[in-house]
């Protein structure tokens, strides 16, 4: 029974090609969260400033903002092997140039603004490409259970990253994480070079710019339950994830204990993602609507919990459920949507879930950040929290009338 539930849950990577790039894209991703930690603390270490904070996190996530649905139209275009690759060779040399500048104490704020909206660029193109891409690698069959892995590393490297890169910083300081990140990201390059499949484009039936990301919005507008559910993903990435921006507030001034306790804080949201992972990887998953809003809901809850903590292991349980229902949302729509929606249209479309994932982040961030001012880290990631978890059950409402009108 344990066999046929392990086989069931790592399907995917019976598929070589997935199983390169699944592999490589771990070695990757944990170097990924380790520089994303360095900057984090590389940034209040500098500016002593929570607003600092969401300014940085904003400015990278503006690209996604802005160029996220041509970016989508691009990986429906061209092949998608090629962008990925060129996406990953293009972030190693900017984690070095990161790492130089931070080493020979050269590096001011305002590098950091320039190399994180760099890394956003990059992402805007890199992120629904690496959506849609992988269908390509394991068919429509296992789909679910490749999405469901894919989350599963994604968040895996958010404990082992964090927590190595917590030590590393009080061990070495930053800029160690900054070139580690350089040389994880040769291991996702040499799994796309070793893929045996050339990407196939889809034919767009527009040449027209406009015209072809008209089709995307059009089948969104028609389809009203995928409409309202990345909606419900937009209002999780503007109101729940400022928790993670202002992290290093809550590790150095409200919970106290320094870099390496803030890499155990993230590792636990981490952890509580990774077994939300696995659970959509390895279920049927039949009720995926039910389990979108449920997850939307823990996590808003959870949100509101720890942000009025002043103990340090009752906020690692908290975290770990944000994770959980955190990836458990998120994934669910991810999966949900990649099922219904049309091959031709998946990289628009998925475009479009990039933005409301990541694009609309800057919005949030910097909001968080200019409350945090004004009112304090705490309250701000209350509120956050409390708006979360009055729109959760809103449209989730607004998601059920609709898949009844569609049934």
């Amino acid at each position: 029974m344990k066999t046929d539930v392990m086989r069931q849950t790592f399907r995917a990577l019976s598929h070589r090609n997935f199983r390169l790039f699944w592999t490589g894209q771990f070695i990757s991703l944990i170097g990924s969260w380790m520089q994303i930690v360095a900057q984090s603390w590389l940034v209040f270490r500098l500016t002593n400033s929570p607003f600092m904070l969401g300014i940085v996190s904003s400015i990278s996530f503006i690209p996604v903002l802005l160029l996220s649905f041509v970016a989508g139209a691009v990986a429906d275009k061209l092949d998608k092997r090629k962008i990925l690759i060129a996406t990953q060779i293009s972030s190693m040399v900017l984690a070095f140039l990161l790492g130089f500048l931070t080493y020979t104490d050269l590096i001011k704020i305002w590098h950091i603004i320039i190399i994180a909206s760099l890394f956003g660029t990059i992402t805007s193109f890199d992120a629904p490409t690496r959506q849609s891409f992988v269908v390509e690698l394991v068919g429509k069959e296992d789909l679910k259970n490749a999405i469901g892995l894919n989350s599963s590393i994604f968040n895996a490297a958010r404990i082992i990253g964090p927590a190595i890169g917590g030590i590393l910083i009080s061990l070495f300081g930053e800029a160690f994480c900054f070139y580690i990140n350089a040389v994880s990201y040769i291991a996702v390059i040499i799994g796309l070079y070793l893929v045996n499949i050339e990407s196939k484009p889809q034919v767009v039936s527009e040449n027209n710019l406009s015209k072809s990301l008209g089709e995307g919005f059009r089948y969104i507008r028609e389809n009203r339950v995928v409409l309202f559910l990345l909606m419900m993903v937009g209002v999780i990435s503007i109101f729940g994830m400022p928790y993670v921006i202002l992290m290093p507030v809550f590790a150095r001034d409200i919970l106290k204990v320094g870099s390496r306790g803030m890499g155990f804080l993230m590792g636990m949201s981490g952890l509580g993602s990774v077994f939300g992972a696995l659970r959509i990887a390895s279920g049927n998953n039949k009720t995926k609507l039910n389990i979108v809003i449920l997850g939307g809901m823990v996590c808003s809850f959870f949100i509101i919990l720890f942000s009025f903590s002043k103990w340090f292991f009752p906020s690692l349980i908290f975290l770990f459920f944000i994770g959980w229902g955190m990836i458990t949302q998120i994934g669910m729509t991810n999966t949900f949507i990649q099922e219904v929606v049309p091959d031709a249209l998946r990289g628009r479309v998925m475009s479009v879930f990039t933005f409301m994932l990541m694009g609309v982040a800057p919005l949030g961030n910097f909001i968080a950040g200019i409350v945090a001012h004004l009112v304090g880290t705490q309250m701000t990631v209350g509120l956050c929290g409390a708006v979360c978890l009055f729109s959760v059950i809103i449209l989730g409402k607004m998601v059920r009338d609709a898949r009844k009108q569609q049934a």
